[in-house]
C-alpha cells in the first residue's frame, strides 16, 4: 500500500513526518490507471466486436463515451492538484466516471475494465459516508460484465445479476474496511514513532542537563570542601601556633628586659627574633589561605593592583586587560586565579628576563580565562623537568590549582619568543 511505503520512508528521518491522509492518492495510479484500463477495454472490445455484434452506431457511442472519459480525466488531473483527498469534486469525478464505465460496459462487457479502477480509489475520492454507494456503482458495472453483458435476458439472469452485485459489493466493502484498518494502524505506528522520537530527544536533553548539574554539584562540593579546610587551617594556625608564638615572644621579651648583658641574654634575644620571624610566617600563611586583596577588591581590581605593584617592584612594563562582562565569581575561583597570576608573574620576574608583560582576564560565558604573556627568553616546555611547587617555574603548582576547580592550565613557549600561560576554569557564580 502507498501509505505503508510512506511509513518506511519516514522511518529514516529523525522525526517522522505526518502520515498522509487516506485521501492522498498515488499520482501515477490516479493519472494513468483510468486511461490505461480504458484503453485495455477498448482493445478487447475491438477484438470481440464480431463476437458481441457491435455495429457502427455502437462504435460511435463507445467512441463518444471514451472521448468523454479522457476529457473527464484531464479535468480531474487539474482539479486533483488543488483539492487532494476526498471531496465533493472527487465524488463528482467518481460518479461521472462510473456512469461512463457503465455505458461502455453496456455496449461491450469487456469495457468493464475501465470500471475496475473504482475498486481501489473509492476511499481516496469519495467522502467516507458515500463510499458504499460508490462501491455499489462499481459492483453493478462489473457484475454486468460477469453475466456476459447488459441488460440481463430474463428473470433468472436478473436474479443472478443481483446476486453478483451483492457479492461484489460485499467483497469490495470488506477490502475497503481492511484497507482503512491498515491505514489506521499505519497512522498509529507513525504517531507512536513520532512520540518515541520526541521522548528520546527529551530524555537526551534531560541526561545532558543532569550530567551538567552533576558536574556543577561535584565542583561546588569540592570548592566548599577546599574552602572549609582552608578556613579551618587558618583558624587553627591563628588560634594555636600564632597564639603560642605570641606567648613565647611575651615571655622572651620579659627575659630580655630584666636580664643583664651576658650569654643568656644573647640567646634569649636570638630566640625572641626567631619567634617573631615564625609569627610573621604564620600570619603570612593565614593570609595566603584567604587572600587579603580579594577582601578589598573584586577579581579584576585585585589583579590590576597585583600587576601594578609587580611592575613597580620589578621595573618591567606590565599591563592588565579585561574582556567580557565582569560577573561576580565564587571566592574559590577568584582566589585560584589571583594566586596563579601572582605565581606566573613571580616566574616571569625570576626566569624570563622580559621587558613587557600582559595579563588578560576574559569572561567567556561558562568559563573564565586568565592569560599571562611575556616577551622574555622563553623555554622548551617539553624539556622542563618535573619540579615541585616551590621551585623551578612553579608550573606544577599552578596546574594543580586549576585542576582542583575542574579547569586546566596550558603553557606555550619557545626559546627566544616569550612565554604564554593560560588558565581556564569554570565560571561559578558567587554564592553557589
Amino acid at each position: 500500500m502507498a501509505d505503508t511505503e510512506g511509513v518506511a520512508s519516514d522511518a529514516t528521518l529523525p522525526v517522522p513526518e505526518p502520515q498522509a491522509a487516506p485521501g492522498a492518492q498515488p499520482r501515477l495510479l490516479l493519472r494513468f490507471s483510468p486511461p490505461v484500463l480504458l484503453g485495455v477495454g477498448l482493445v478487447l472490445a475491438a477484438a470481440t466486436s464480431s463476437l458481441v455484434g457491435m455495429d457502427g452506431t455502437e462504435w460511435a457511442a463507445a467512441g463518444t463515451l471514451a472521448a468523454a472519459a479522457l476529457v473527464l480525466q484531464l479535468w480531474w488531473d487539474r482539479v486533483a492538484r488543488a483539492r487532494p483527498g476526498p471531496s465533493a469534486a472527487g465524488a463528482l469525478y467518481y460518479a461521472l466516471r462510473s456512469v461512463l464505465a457503465f455505458g461502455l460496459a453496456w455496449i461491450n462487457p469487456f469495457c468493464a475494465f475501465y470500471a475496475a479502477v473504482g475498486c481501489f480509489d473509492t476511499e481516496r475520492l469519495v467522502p467516507r459516508r458515500w463510499v458504499p454507494l460508490g462501491l455499489l456503482a462499481t459492483a453493478a458495472t462489473i457484475a454486468g460484465a460477469q453475466i456476459g453483458g447488459l441488460p440481463p435476458d430474463d428473470t433468472a439472469s436478473w436474479v443472478f445479476y443481483g446476486m453478483l452485485v451483492a457479492v461484489n459489493t460485499g467483497i469490495f466493502l470488506t477490502v475497503q474496511q481492511d484497507t482503512e484498518k491498515e491505514e489506521d494502524r499505519a497512522r498509529e505506528r507513525v504517531e507512536t514513532i513520532r512520540e518515541l522520537e520526541h521522548t528520546n530527544i527529551a530524555l537526551e536533553r534531560a541526561l545532558v542537563e543532569n550530567a551538567a548539574l552533576h558536574d556543577q554539584l561535584m565542583l561546588q562540593a569540592r570548592e566548599a570542601g577546599i574552602a572549609d579546610e582552608r578556613r579551618r587551617l587558618a583558624a587553627e594556625i591563628h588560634d594555636t601556633v600564632a597564639q603560642d608564638l605570641t606567648g613565647v615572644i611575651t615571655q622572651l621579651q620579659v627575659v630580655t628586659d630584666t636580664q643583664e648583658q651576658g650569654p643568656a641574654r644573647v640567646h634569649a634575644e636570638r630566640a625572641l627574633q626567631l619567634a617573631r620571624h615564625s609569627l610573621g610566617e604564620a600570619r603570612r600563611a593565614v593570609a595566603n589561605l584567604a587572600p587579603v586583596a580579594l577582601a578589598e577588591d573584586d577579581l579584576p581590581g585585585a589583579l590590576k593592583k597585583t600587576v601594578v605593584r609587580w611592575s613597580e617592584r620589578t621595573g618591567v612594563q606590565a599591563e592588565f586587560a579585561l574582556t567580557g562582562s565582569d560577573e561576580p565569581l565564587h571566592e574559590e575561583v577568584q582566589g585560584t586565579l589571583l594566586r596563579i597570576a601572582a605565581e606566573a608573574l613571580s616566574n616571569t620576574a625570576r626566569h624570563a628576563k622580559a621587558t613587557r608583560v600582559g595579563v588578560t582576564l576574559s569572561y567567556m560565558g561558562e568559563e573564565v580565562v586568565l592569560d599571562v604573556r611575556d616577551d622574555g627568553r622563553g623555554f622548551d616546555p617539553s624539556a622542563l623537568p618535573e619540579r615541585d611547587t616551590a621551585s623551578g617555574f612553579g608550573l606544577k603548582g599552578m596546574r594543580a590549582r586549576a585542576e582542583r576547580l575542574a579547569g586546566e592550565l596550558t603553557v606555550e613557549s619557545e626559546p627566544g619568543l616569550g612565554t604564554a600561560v593560560s588558565a581556564r576554569v569554570p565560571s561559578v557564580p558567587y554564592g553557589r
